[in-house]
């Protein structure tokens, strides 16, 4: 029996300690609250968030499926990463990447697919939002001691000055006294090369000497210093009219239309691409959907079937 319980309900003293176990709740659900972990069986993927304030690390329970096989136009940097994690899930030495460029052509889908490919190989992904890379160093000491390969997923990622997570990411990275564990790599997207905004006014920093020597500012070394701490980076370029139909072609096929449609589906495929001024791999996908969703024979333009191409849709 508890003091508490052994004091009548009306005594002075046991107000006082129910007033102090009805503090000491509310201060337990302000404080920090260690990382929990999952349910490693869960699945390949995990997502860390917070909620109310406390960390919590998910399985993701139905993450995409998509394949290497699936993406086009991206073979060298296919197979450069497949190669870095391929030596990542066997133990040996490999980097941290960062993967940048035009949007919309497979920098994200491109580590998906990498983890479908190696999680039968122990390869595991816990995507962290940027707002929460201050908790990296918590993140990596849960998962240090496990048999897993653990790939830290940074996706869309940028920093505005005096964000909190780029100076835990650089110290995570390479320059923290801790060493990062060997079973944890982190990839990451942008569609920024440097991942901080580059302004004018950083020129400013240049001086010259009397020697023609140029020394750059600290100002641009602090805003580049953080990129070339990946070992590997991988850049993503803007497709061709060809590149795009052919993964135009591709969605096409996943979503199962014949070869028959997805010929008559060209000149459609170049109006969508011309009307959202894009043609990236992410806007061949959403045409190949809209036209599976619909269910409905391939319909051409009015323009093309009076011979009057849209101008400049041979060039979209």
């Amino acid at each position: 029996m508890s003091l508490l319980d052994s004091l009548s309900p009306a005594s002075p003293l046991n107000s006082l300690l129910s007033r102090a176990e009805a503090l000491l709740g509310r201060l337990e659900a302000v404080l920090p609250q260690a990382l929990a972990a999952p349910d490693w069986q869960a699945g390949a993927a995990f997502r860390y968030r917070r909620r109310r304030g406390a960390p919590v690390l998910e399985a993701v329970r139905h993450a995409a499926s998509i394949r290497l096989d699936d993406l086009l136009e991206v073979e060298p940097q296919k197979a450069r990463l497949r190669q870095n994690t391929e030596q990542f899930v066997q133990g040996r030495p490999a980097n941290n990447v960062l993967l940048t460029g035009a949007r919309g052509t497979g920098k994200s889908s491109l580590i998906k697919a990498v983890l479908n490919e190696y999680a039968p190989q122990g390869l595991r992904l816990i995507e962290v939002d940027k707002n929460d890379l201050v908790d990296l160093p918590d993140l990596v000491d849960l998962v240090a001691e496990r048999p897993e390969r653990f790939v830290i997923f940074c996706d869309d990622l940028s920093f505005d000055e005096g964000e909190l997570g780029y100076k835990a990411l650089k110290s995570m990275l390479d320059g923290s006294i801790a060493a990062a564990s060997d079973n944890v790599l982190i990839y990451a997207t942008s569609n920024r090369r440097h991942l901080l905004p580059e302004q004018m006014r950083d020129n400013l920093g240049y001086r010259h000497t009397e020697y023609g020597e140029v020394h750059p500012g600290e100002a641009v070394e602090e805003k580049i210093s953080l990129s070339e701490r990946f070992g590997l980076w991988l850049s993503f370029y803007p497709f061709s009219q060809d590149e795009y139909l052919a993964i135009a072609a591709q969605w096409l096929r996943y979503h199962g239309l014949d070869e028959a449609q997805i010929a008559a589906a060209r000149q459609p495929a170049l109006v969508w691409a011309l009307e959202r001024g894009s043609r990236s791999g992410r806007v061949a996908a959403q045409f190949a959907r809209d036209l599976a969703g619909r269910g409905a024979p391939v319909q051409e333009a009015p323009a093309v079937i009076a011979g009057q191409a849209p101008e400049g849709l041979d060039h979209v």
